[in-house]
């Protein structure tokens, strides 16, 4: 078998090992779908092994911004992958997201996140949960009593606003100190900005993207940086209440439309888990935000048998709302030791606490309340991948 990268002269093999492993794909989904691989296929975004003339694994690097407490970094976005039935099984797809990391890297992202369909081998080459997209259902009612304050200017939008739409995601992201979400590329958001059956509707600062399903209101992003415009746009789509009962939002797990809605005897929401992986730890640390108000100095060991230039002892400094990490030289085996996927969730916010009694974090303690101050988020995303 052969590792090597996928060409536009693929694109029919990789369609047909996706439905082998997601189901058919409709007409229309199918031309985006087309239109939104052909792009990483071009860039080296796209893997794959094949046997001879047969294509039997595949997976794609999407090409991300993702914000950690409000700083934008490059991030992998795993996506894709796929093993043929008759493959499965015999250490394919090991092979495979080996070289995913390596491209990862490779492709200068220091980070990397996925949507896992399985748990165990994404954790055995050091992703770990991380995070969760959140779904809440609300009633459409609630949201259309909410009351505005001023009036805020809002218009359709489509494809030319794309390059607005990631303007006002890097501003609204920074300004509320986001962890975990992403932020595609123009060409991909031109691609999201199409979609004939969503409602599109910008402010200038925030936007909202939402569609009829059956009788009820699915909104895929609602984004606000200002509460006058968050107002605006939950009421506009509790606008529809007269037909629609329920409105199944992707929101924030701290989103303020928990707090702009009148009653909120509970809360329905469900999670869809992701797993997230430092690729080059000293980039990564030196990408990320952290609390403006919180000072580090600790020394840690990581183990990363997967990315060697990852392990051995680190000297983390946090200060200012930035981080450095620095190789700390020989240090006694009573340094505190995380994992790959420890140190990932770590980065991610997940307690040392939970982390210790997790196996991915050992040694000493007395340094973990100083590690969770300042690496500590609730990181969710908006988006699915």
């Amino acid at each position: 078998m052969e590792l090597r990268d996928l060409t536009i002269d693929d694109l029919d093999a990789v369609l047909d090992n996706r439905k082998r492993a997601f189901g058919p794909i409709s007409g229309g989904a199918l031309e985006t779908w087309r239109k939104l691989v052909t792009p990483a296929l071009e860039k080296g975004r796209y893997l794959g092994i094949v046997d001879g003339s047969r294509l039997v694994a595949t997976s794609r690097v999407n090409d991300f911004t993702q914000w950690w407490h409000g700083r934008p970094i490059s991030m992998g976005g795993v996506a894709s992958v796929t093993v043929a039935p008759e493959e499965r099984g015999r250490g394919v797809g090991r092979t495979l997201m080996r070289a995913t990391v390596d491209r990862c890297a490779e492709l200068g992202h220091p980070v990397s996140a996925l949507y896992p369909a399985t748990t165990h081998i994404y954790r055995s080459l050091g992703w770990e949960h991380a995070g969760a997209m959140h779904r809440a259902t609300l009633p459409a009612e609630a949201l259309r009593a909410i009351r505005t304050t001023g009036r805020v200017e809002i218009r359709r939008m489509g494809p030319a606003d794309a390059p607005e739409v990631v303007a006002v995601l890097g501003r609204v992201h920074a300004a509320t100190r986001a962890s975990g979400p992403v932020c595609w590329d123009e060409g991909t958001w031109r691609l999201h900005l199409e979609e004939k059956d969503d409602f599109l509707y910008l402010a200038d600062d925030g936007f909202v993207i939402y569609r009829w399903h059956g009788g009820d209101i699915e909104v895929s992003n609602l984004v606000a940086g200002s509460e006058a415009t968050a107002r605006a746009l939950w009421a506009m789509v509790g606008s529809s209440a007269s037909i629609a009962k329920s409105v199944r939002a992707v929101v924030a797990p701290d989103d303020p439309v928990f707090w702009l809605i009148g009653d909120r005897p509970r809360d329905e929401v469900g999670q869809t888990r992701w797993m997230f992986r430092v690729v080059d730890l000293a980039r990564a640390v030196a990408g990320r935000g952290f609390p403006a108000g919180v000072t580090l100095d600790a020394v840690v060991r990581v183990d990363d048998p997967q990315r060697p230039a990852n392990s051995g002892p680190w000297h983390l400094s946090v200060s200012g709302g930035s981080g450095t990490a620095e190789p700390a030289g020989t240090l006694p085996e009573s340094t505190p030791t995380f994992t790959a996927g420890g140190f990932s969730a770590l980065f991610a916010g997940v307690p040392a606490a939970t982390l210790r009694r997790s196996g991915l974090l050992t040694g000493p303690a007395d340094g973990d309340d100083a590690l969770d101050a300042a690496f500590q988020a609730r990181p969710h995303m908006l988006d699915y991948f």
